[in-house]
Formats: C-alpha cells, structure tokens, sequence
C-alpha cells in the first residue's frame, strides 16, 4: 500500500519547548518510531511541518542585519534539509539498512493572484504575550493573530497547485525509497510576467500541499498526524465528541478553526473526493492503528452516515 504521513508540527517540537536541536531530535525519534512500524510492508512518503523553525530562522536573520532578511521560500528550503536530514538519520537507525531514504527539496507552485496574499492566515515561529507581540509587530513589519491564548506571527499560505519534483520522487518510489519530500508544505514558487521562476514570501499549508502530492502519486491511504486522537466536533466544550467516520459530503456542513484542525479537515475532505479512497487524521501515536483503519478520523466515500467515538 502505497502511504502519505504528514507529521503535524507536534512530531518535531511540542507547544513551549525550546526551539533547540535537541528537542527536535527527541521528537522526531518518537515519530520514527510509529513511521517505521508502517514502513515495513508499505511504501512510505513523508511530509511535515516547519512553522516554528522557520520562524526561527527569520529571528535568526534578523538579529543579523534586518534590511538583509532571508525571504520565506529561502528559510522554507533550509527547514526543508534540516528536519528532512533529522527524519533519515532516525528511520535509518530503525529501518533495515538495504532500505533507502531520501530528502527532497519540493518546490510548490501558487498562484500570485491567489487571494491569500491579502489574508494572511499561516502561524510561524513561536508565541508571544499581546505585549511583546505587539511590539514585535510594529518593529518588523508583521502580521500578528491570537494563537490561543497567545500571539504569533502569520503570513499568506496560499493554495499549491503543482509539485514540480512529482517525477523525481516516483522514480524514488519504484527503488522502494522512503521518501521526505514536500517538507513544511514546500517551497513556494511562481512564475513571473517573463514566465521566469521565483520564490515567494509565503507558507504552504502542508496538509493542503500533502494532500495534492498524496492524489499525484496514487496514495491509496493519506494520514495527517497530530496531537489529536480524532476530529472532533465542539471541541474544548462539555459536549465535544470524536469522529470515528464521516463520508466528505457530510464533512462539509461543520466547522473548525481555520489556524488548527480546518485546513486537515478541508485536505481530508478533498482527497477523499477526488480519489475515492481513504484520508484519515489521528494522533502520531496510533499510528499503526490508523492504518489499520481502528483509530482516528476516517473521511470515505465509501462510508455511511457519521460513526462517533
């Protein structure tokens, strides 16, 4: 079976840990662990987020000359290597060494005249009080929006609408590699009015950009991982309730937070629509059981009304 694992945010580092090396690695080696279960008789590809480390980076940068900022797509491409060379080097400690891995840099094309240009939703780097936050608003030119009970930076996430690796990574794919590719939803990329290709100062929604790579390569599974056990409706009040099942069309007639669970529920949606087959959102560490279609959020075609927890 041919698999799509985009690891949520919480894989690489979990709210108000250290933006530290270390505790990226201490995450990724519990999320190698559940991929490696699944790798064995499947073929595996990899996706995963990057909203805090490239926020990270554009600190970085800034605390070195702020006129001289490395643009987004730049930063997108450097998480893209680091967390990719992370996630090899833990899956190779556990999977048999004839079996190759492989990171690839994935740009993204968007379209400039989407219109999330002019609403930038996308959080990254890490949170801050009002305050800060504030300050830290006026002083670099940022876009800021509560994030919970804190703030955070957001900038545009506009839609993908195409992979420009696809090719490569198939080719990866027939020589049984497991591939990490699309990292961070990509880099995004556009053409412009010399038909001459640039990056842009933007985030891809990674579940939204896994979902497109997922339907290219002829997935029959799509997994987002995250901190969650399931989708679940009036979450964080008395009367929440988790979804074992729902087909897409019945999907669409709820709401969720567009900074959170949405864009899953919208990626999910999508998938299942235009494929036929299964997409599925559930915690990393029921991984393993998710696959085997007894844990998290199952989004069908081919199900019946809603199945709850």
């Amino acid at each position: 079976m041919r698999i799509v694992v985009a690891l949520g945010g919480n894989a690489l580092l979990k709210r108000g840990e250290p933006l530290t090396a270390q505790a990226q690695r201490e995450n990724i080696k519990i999320a190698a662990q559940a991929l490696a279960k699944i790798a064995i008789n499947n073929e595996l590809i990899i996706t995963h987020g990057n909203g805090p480390q490239v926020g990270l980076l554009a600190l970085q940068g800034n605390a070195y000359k702020p006129d001289e900022l490395y643009p987004l797509d730049v930063l997108g491409a450097e998480t893209e290597g680091m967390i990719g060379y992370m996630i090899e080097q833990e899956m190779g400690n556990l999977v048999p060494e004839e079996r190759p891995l492989a990171t690839l840099l994935t740009m993204i094309e968007v379209d400039p005249k989407d219109p999330a240009f002019n609403n930038p939703t996308k959080f990254i780097g890490p949170v801050y009080e009002e305050t800060e936050a504030n300050k830290l608003a006026q002083d670099n030119n940022w876009t800021i929006k509560p994030d919970g009970k804190k703030w955070r930076r957001v900038v545009a996430s506009p839609l993908p609408k195409r992979i420009f690796e696809i090719r490569p990574i198939r080719w990866l794919l027939e020589k049984n590699t497991i591939v990490i590719a699309s990292g961070g939803g990509g880099i995004p990329t556009m053409y412009d009015a010399d038909h001459s290709l640039k990056g842009v100062e933007a985030v891809i929604d990674k579940d939204l950009s896994s979902e497109l790579l997922a339907r290219e390569l002829g997935a029959d599974l799509y997994i987002m991982a995250t901190d969650v056990p399931a989708v679940y409706l009036d979450w964080a009040t008395p009367q929440q309730r988790g979804i074992k099942s729902i087909n897409p069309a019945d999907l669409a007639n709820y709401d969720f937070a567009t900074g959170s669970m949405g864009p899953k529920v919208n990626a999910a949606r999508q998938f299942a629509e235009k494929t036929g087959k299964v997409a599925a959102i559930g915690s990393l560490e029921e991984l393993e059981s998710i696959v085997k279609g007894t844990a998290g959020t199952r989004v069908s075609k081919l199900v019946g009304p809603m199945e709850r927890y």
